[in-house]
């Protein structure tokens, strides 16, 4: 006589449970081979998972890249040192670093804005670093001597030697009714101070064509765009680096 039952089965924390047939008595007798229990899958399942040591699958999320903070007129601190001294090493002349976002800072990014054809604000946002990163940097035309180019189209200004630029500097030149004039030219004259001409007020101003001339300007009188009667306009920290041995008597300039 068979009797039916169920066998339970504790693995781990899993309980499973398995029909089994018992034998009566009566028949133990007869040499009859009980068949083999196999448990459930989920019961299989639960084995593995009991018994193997668990696993913490690896991250696959991106770390997120984080932007540099927004640099602009008045910031100060290592980021914006650390910004100075990219700038002069890819050749954007801004002066020595000081850790103070000031007008020359300023200038050198929207210098960096035009070679990589941005937005002109002299904010160093996140676009204006990585054209800095990248090492954009405008080619000379001149190949050999000392040569300050003016660049009309990008309004900014190279100082090359022998074809390499060493320094570019931001510049505001003249607008479509008081046009720069185009030509190749020498450094004539200058004047070390400030001099009052009939249409304002030239901070060191050196002329290289009749009354037009590259000199400093107030502060805060150079925008993005050709703004002026003619001349071409630096800042005059940027002026006096090129009273400084950057642009000499003779000199030759060259606006195109």
């Amino acid at each position: 006589m068979r009797k039916s039952s169920v066998l339970s089965i504790a693995v781990g924390s899993a309980v499973a449970l398995v029909p089994f047939v018992a034998v009566a008595p009566a028949q133990a007798a007869a040499p009859t081979r009980a068949p083999a229990v196999t448990a459930p899958a989920a019961v299989q399942a639960a084995v593995h998972t009991a018994s193997s040591p668990e696993r913490k699958p690896g991250s696959t999320k991106a770390t997120p890249r984080v932007n540099p903070p927004l640099l602009r007129l008045g910031a100060t601190g290592p980021a914006v040192t650390s910004l100075q001294t990219e700038l002069g090493t890819k050749g954007y002349w801004s002066g020595k670093p000081s850790g103070r976002y000031d007008h020359s800072t300023a200038q050198a990014v929207m210098a960096v804005q035009k070679v990589a054809g941005l937005g002109r604000d002299g904010v160093a946002g996140p676009a204006t670093r990585a054209a800095l990163d990248k090492g954009v940097m405008p080619k000379a035309r001149s190949t050999k001597g000392r040569v300050l180019e003016i660049d009309l189209q990008r309004q900014i200004m190279l100082l090359v030697v022998d074809g390499k630029v060493t320094s570019v500097i931001n510049t505001s030149t003249g607008t479509k009714a008081t046009p720069t004039p185009k030509g190749t030219y020498r450094v004539f004259r200058q004047i070390n101070r400030w001099h009052t001409a009939p249409l304002g007020k030239l901070y060191r101003p050196k002329y290289f064509f009749r009354g037009y001339a590259v000199h400093g300007v107030a502060d805060g009188s150079i925008p993005g765009r050709p703004a002026s009667h003619g001349c071409a306009r630096v800042s005059t920290k940027a002026m006096d680096m090129l009273w400084n041995g950057g642009l000499r008597i003779g000199d030759q300039v060259r606006v195109y």
